[in-house]
């Protein structure tokens, strides 16, 4: 099954892709002009995927929750997706992944690190769907 993670921000989305459900790669983040051009493209990343499930980082914790969770749920209730929706918590992703990216980035808002927080999410997601051999 082919698996999509996004992490959506207010400027960028990350988006990350694993085709077998065992190795995530990272791609090319959606910049955000507006939402309905960002739903678009995000469309577009899952079409060209053929993504049949897509997972979508959800902070929980923090005093923002709330309000992030609603605007996350109908930016995606705004996509033109079949497939299954699943929510991961995406709580310290964004701290990770700079972790993971220290020393290699030196351009910040080119989206890598939003990148690779989706990348960092679907792992969560897969890590918790496959039982420990």
């Amino acid at each position: 099954m082919k698996l999509a993670a996004i992490d959506i921000g207010l400027k960028r989305i990350g988006t990350a892709v694993s085709p077998d459900g065992k190795i995530v790669f990272p791609q090319d983040a959606i910049l955000r002009k507006n939402r309905n051009q960002a739903a678009r493209d995000t469309d577009a990343f899952l079409q060209t995927w053929e993504v049949e499930k897509l997972v979508v980082g959800i902070p929980r914790g923090g005093s923002s929750e709330e309000e992030m969770t609603r605007r996350i749920q109908h930016f995606v209730s705004l996509l033109d997706f079949s497939g299954e929706i699943v929510f991961q918590d995406e709580y310290g992703t964004s701290a990770e992944a700079k972790e993971r990216m220290q020393g290699a980035v030196r351009q910040k808002r080119d989206g890598r690190i939003d990148s690779i927080a989706a990348q960092i999410i679907l792992e969560r997601y897969l890590q918790q769907c496959t039982p420990e051999s």
